[in-house]
């Protein structure tokens, strides 16, 4: 796999940044929520963090999956169940 830029990562409210941008990501306590305001991700370049409607596990799972891609490594693949192997579930 080639190395290119990364990718832009949703943040919800049609708002997307570049992977490689993003040096924090903080939860809202529950209090501050609302409105679909779910995170404070810290962007480099600007001066105040923009608020996301997506939790923080899931832009940091696009932030480190598009990160790998870029810089070239393959992806992580769920070992298949093998034919030859019986099934542990009923």
């Amino acid at each position: 796999m080639a190395k290119r830029d990364p990718r832009m990562i949703p943040l919800g409210y049609g708002k997307f940044v570049r992977a490689d941008r993003i040096f924090a990501v903080v939860p809202l306590e529950p209090g501050e929520r609302g409105d679909r305001r779910r995170t404070y991700v810290h962007v480099d370049g600007l001066a105040e963090p923009l608020v996301a409607s997506r939790s923080e596990r899931a832009i940091l799972a696009d932030v480190e999956r598009a990160l790998s891609e870029a810089a070239g490594v393959p992806r992580r693949r769920t070992p298949a169940a093998r034919p030859e192997q019986e099934s542990l579930l009923p």
